[in-house]
């Protein structure tokens, strides 16, 4: 594991990121997000263009809005057939966040917009990590959260990128 420039609190925060603030409920020991097994989701939201994000992270509010705009999905047409959109937003909103997540009293589309990821990640994350190659995005937990596709973001499974200063 690289934590070349890096301090060893900010390499801590980094593994804390996806739990902390989350408004998911209580943190577990393992620091993992209960693992979801739900087909339609792990197929059409986390394949070739990111991982499935949890559900977790974004109030029902906001997947009903991210689901409701799929033709253009941040600039992709993600559409899917309206029986499989309809199946995954019911999974999504039985497992969203309790907390709100919107602005302006707007949902949220992404989670990185949510007032606990631009906490968490401004004040521990230094602004270079995002334009690294390999990260490219702050949309890009892969990047540093190694176990993200299975809802584990520990510090056992964080691998902090080369080139990462403060």
């Amino acid at each position: 594991m690289t934590t070349t420039g890096l301090t060893r609190p900010l390499f801590a925060a980094l593994a804390l990121v996806a739990v902390i603030g989350l408004g998911v409920g209580q943190a577990r020991a393992d620091m993992r997000l209960p693992a979801l097994d739900h087909g339609p989701w792990k197929e059409e939201c986390g394949s070739s263009c990111h991982v499935a994000y949890p559900p977790q992270l974004l109030s029902a509010a906001s997947w009903r809005a991210v689901m409701a705009g799929l033709e253009d999905h941040f600039g992709v047409d993600a559409s899917l057939e309206p029986a499989v959109g309809e199946d995954i937003l019911r999974f999504l909103e039985k497992h969203a966040s309790r907390r709100e997540t919107s602005a302006g009293g707007k949902p949220l589309l992404r989670i990185t917009e949510t007032r606990w990821f631009r906490s968490e990640h401004s004040e521990e994350v230094p602004a270079s990590v995002w334009k690294l190659p390999e990260v490219k995005s702050p949309a890009n937990c892969e990047a540093c959260h190694t176990g993200a596709k299975e809802g584990d973001y520990s510090e056992r499974t964080l691998r902090v990128p080369r080139g990462a200063h403060k």
